[in-house]
């Protein structure tokens, strides 16, 4: 099994891999074209390029970082500002209708705790879903392996550590429900 093989399948991995490390280099390459191309409509046949899923209707405004392209899905009418990282070494599924504000960090890789595994480059890549008609505030984080769900709004600057449920509003390092009981 590829490194990229274990990567899809939520195993652990070699991260410092050279045939993943090609695939980022060739996607940064992209994402630099990216971020210096003012045509909106050319902009979204690059990320069509890297393989990104991209629904209509749906746009990110550069500059863009993205590790490979191919593990994002973008739903109807979502929109991504400017500044995202997006480290989509796991899936990374937007649905329709979700804002993210600027600078917002999408991380999917999960580095081992055990020093020595993690200097040898082993990592865990962990999907992050985001459900239909949610609002990331600027600068929030999301980690490795978290679900928003519908409706949610994520404050900005928030750290989001754990599974946000349908139409909460959480806010705060880590972030929490800040709705009233």
């Amino acid at each position: 099994m590829s490194e990229l093989d274990k990567m899809r399948a939520q195993v652990p991995y070699n991260c410092l891999d050279a045939g993943l490390q090609d695939m980022r280099d060739a996607t940064f390459a992209l994402y630099q074209r990216f971020n210096q191309e003012p045509c909106a409509e050319k902009r979204r046949n690059i990320l069509l390029e890297m393989g990104v899923d991209l629904a209509e209707e749906c746009l990110i405004n550069p500059p863009l970082e993205i590790n490979y392209g191919c593990h994002l899905s973008l739903g109807h009418k979502s929109f991504i500002n400017s500044g995202a990282i997006i480290l989509d070494n796991g899936q990374v599924t937007i649905g329709n209708r979700v804002m993210l504000g600027p600078r917002v960090q999408i991380y999917t890789a999960a580095h081992a705790l055990d020093v020595e595994n993690r200097i040898k480059g082993i990592e865990t890549a962990k999907p992050i879903v985001i459900e239909d008609n949610v609002w990331i505030g600027g600068g929030a984080i999301l980690l490795p392996g978290v679900r928003i769900g519908h409706d949610a709004v994520v404050g900005a600057g928030s750290v989001v550590t754990k599974d946000v449920a349908p139409g909460d509003r959480v806010a705060g390092n880590p972030a929490k429900s800040i709705l009233k009981s």
